[in-house]
């Protein structure tokens, strides 16, 4: 019943900004972190950013700086505002939600319980 649905990919310029959105529902999230990752063709899904409901965030070294993870708590909504985009971030971008920790960010995929159903970035050079 759980559902998390992303939305803001596309097809945008090297350089170009986009903005993802995952409007999740089906459980309170207030105590939940949620995140997002990624997954280009032939690699592993990676981490990207997480942030808790009490604000607290995570970023890979690969989007410090560029990207921004924000939550509406009260919307069950989080966003990733990515800046400065690279041809290398073209992946399939994942809405993720970590049920068990309240406080601690983890960047293994496999500490995240529920899943959206990606959403396509492509970034041409």
């Amino acid at each position: 019943q759980v559902q998390l649905v992303e939305s803001g990919g596309g097809v945008v310029q090297a350089g170009g900004s986009l903005r993802l959105s995952c409007a999740a529902s089906g459980r309170t999230f207030s105590s939940d972190v949620m995140g997002w990752f990624r997954q280009a063709p032939g690699k592993e899904r990676e981490f990207v950013a997480a942030r808790t409901s009490a604000g607290r965030t995570g970023y890979a070294d690969s989007v410090k700086g560029r990207f921004t993870i924000s939550r509406e708590n009260a919307k069950n909504t989080v966003y990733l505002q990515m800046n400065s985009l690279k041809p290398e971030d073209t992946a399939v971008y994942y809405c993720a939600v970590d049920t068990t920790r309240r406080w601690s960010i983890v960047v293994v995929a496999t500490a995240y319980d529920y899943w959206g159903q990606g959403t396509q970035v492509t970034v041409s050079s």
